[in-house]
């Protein structure tokens, strides 16, 4: 499994009930409360707050039930333990994780574009799915590295379906209010589902699918299947534009 397989799982890896979402953090909390044996003594090990760690705790509940049985004072001390529930739910994301992380590193998009604009390490790159922005990777044989001269350069841009969020229409947030700075409406395609997760093939208007790797839980919460209208968004920093050989011009932008 590589580094950046176990990233992306980390990063995707969610469990969705009742409007809360479980993920890396919280499994770092339940973890530190079993070793520590309080909460306070979790909230210490993660550098957090311990009224931070305890309403987060009282969220997760609301949601999942029963997490932690603290106990006050008695023969054995008193202190925090994880309920049966709390140690199911660490399993199942165990398995998530595992999951993304064997896809995770699999399933890309790669969108034909042209470079117009480059800023430091992020390049402006037209697509036929619209403009998006990028980490650009310049020509190996280049000593000035990426810049764009009277002739705009032409790229792949890759896309890993594990750094793809899709959103309904209704609830996307507006362009330029997260961290994921490109946004494409679309339409789902085709959706293949797995024991935990699903690719899901969107229509953004390229010549192929934008290809995201979801829950099983968020293909029933979104209502993915085909013909569904969707938002998709990813992180600048999780796109890859490279340089490719054919000549100038190759990209067609209709």
């Amino acid at each position: 499994m590589t580094e950046g397989a176990d990233a992306a799982a980390d990063a995707s890896a969610v469990i969705e009930r009742d409007g809360a979402a479980f993920g890396r953090a919280d499994a770092a909390l339940l973890r530190a409360i079993a070793s520590r044996g309080s909460v306070s003594g979790a909230a210490r090990e993660l550098g957090r707050s311990r009224a931070r760690a305890l309403t987060r705790l009282q969220d997760l509940e609301a949601a999942f039930g029963e997490l932690v049985d603290r106990r006050r004072g008695g023969s054995d001390g008193g202190g925090s333990r994880l309920t049966d529930d709390a140690r199911e739910l660490l399993a199942r994301y165990d398995r998530l994780r595992a999951n993304l992380a064997e896809t995770a590193s699999v399933v890309e998009t790669v969108l034909p574009g042209r470079v117009v604009e480059v800023t430091g390490e992020l390049g402006t790159v037209k697509t036929g799915a619209g403009t998006l922005r990028a980490l650009v990777v310049p020509d190996a044989g280049s000593a000035d590295g990426f810049e764009v001269d009277s002739r705009s350069h032409d790229v792949e841009v890759s896309v890993r379906a594990s750094a793809v969020t899709l959103h309904d229409p209704a609830d996307a947030p507006p362009g330029g209010a997260t961290s994921a700075r490109n946004r494409f409406d679309g339409r789902v395609e085709a959706v293949d589902s797995g024991v935990a997760v699903a690719h899901v093939s969107v229509d953004v208007g390229a010549a192929d699918p934008l290809v995201a790797l979801v829950t099983c839980d968020s293909v029933e919460r979104l209502g993915l299947e085909p013909g569904a209208e969707v938002v998709a968004s990813f992180k600048a920093t999780a796109t890859r534009a490279v340089q490719v050989d054919d000549e100038p011009g190759e990209f067609d932008e209709a």
